[in-house]
């Protein structure tokens, strides 16, 4: 099969196309037929040397990517049968291996593909859309009336957390830029406001709950509009004892949180998805042949919503 293995830590120039056997499943485990597969920030910084790199050399051939839709070609699982379309974000925090025309993924870090959407869409909606819910449900567990903001909100999570909080009932704000104010307000945002010119504290207050995808001063700028009591989550692994911290400090809940591979709460995902109360904004495609440029893509930091490869 046709697969890209990162040669050793680097620029876009270490990912190289190669054959490989086609993986071989254990019990409760599936082979998918690779569709599309969606590219994430983390795949960059581990492609770096960052993150899961060490974990991920000491299993070579190193294979990056972790969100992948397709088809089931070979089962051992009484989940999913042969010809199933399914999607998923695989063994993650682990050896994804999605940079490939097949995949060997556990049954249950899969859900079947909703049948209105595309491979592209459903791809996007993996671990982004997964993120955003162990966030604001599994962690946070917003509620209806919540005031909720979301940083980031046209990026890739940003822009299934304000779908989702949206739907749960909460009162959601969305930061960007102006360009992307109208995308932020058509997901559902109740406000939205342009981090480059409006200082937060001045724009909002009596926060319940802040998802922050950015770190750094932006946590200091979070926690001056967090009510007492409330509650941020940060995303960026570099700064979880740091939001910890300063969050306590203030009498705010504050911690970092690593998004896990979940079957379950992907279904629930996947049945936002099939009723459309949710939806996956793919903004740039890209096929196999030009990995590459969907890394640089999104290492420019301007995406909004998400980057899909197909194979």
């Amino acid at each position: 099969m046709n697969a890209i293995i990162l040669t050793e830590a680097g620029d876009v120039n270490k990912l190289a196309y190669t054959t490989l056997p086609v993986p071989e499943i254990t019990e409760d485990e599936v082979l998918i037929q690779v569709k599309a597969i969606s590219i994430n920030p983390v795949d960059t910084k581990v492609r770096k040397g960052n993150g899961l790199y060490p974990k991920l050399a000491e299993q070579p051939p190193i294979i990056l990517g972790w969100d992948v839709s397709g088809v089931v070609t070979a089962s051992k699982s009484s989940k999913f049968k042969t010809g199933d379309e399914v999607f998923g974000m695989v063994n993650f925090p682990g050896h994804g291996k999605a940079y490939a025309e097949y995949v060997a993924a556990p049954a249950s870090h899969l859900a079947l593909k909703p049948k209105n959407i595309s491979h592209e869409e459903a791809a996007a909606a993996t671990l982004a859309a997964l993120t955003a819910w162990q966030a604001l449900v599994s962690h946070a567990k917003i509620k209806a009336a919540d005031k909720v903001l979301i940083h980031a909100a046209a990026g890739g999570v940003g822009h299934f957390a304000v779908q989702i909080a949206r739907h749960i009932g909460s009162y959601v704000i969305g930061t960007s830029s102006a360009k992307n104010k109208d995308f932020i307000m058509e997901l559902g945002a109740d406000e939205h406001i342009d981090y480059t010119s409006q200082p937060l504290h001045e724009a909002t207050g009596a926060i319940d709950f802040v998802l922050d995808a950015i770190g750094g001063d932006n946590i200091d700028r979070s926690l001056e509009v967090i009510k007492t009591g409330g509650t941020i989550i940060s995303i960026p692994s570099g700064f979880r004892e740091e939001v910890t911290a300063k969050a306590t400090a203030k009498g705010i809940n504050g911690y970092f949180i690593m998004v896990e591979s979940n079957g379950t709460d992907l279904q629930q995902i996947a049945d936002l998805l099939e009723k459309g109360i949710i939806k996956a904004h793919v903004s740039e495609t890209y096929p196999f042949e030009r990995m590459k440029e969907a890394h640089s893509a999104i290492e420019s930091g301007r995406t909004v919503g998400k980057i899909v490869v197909t194979i």
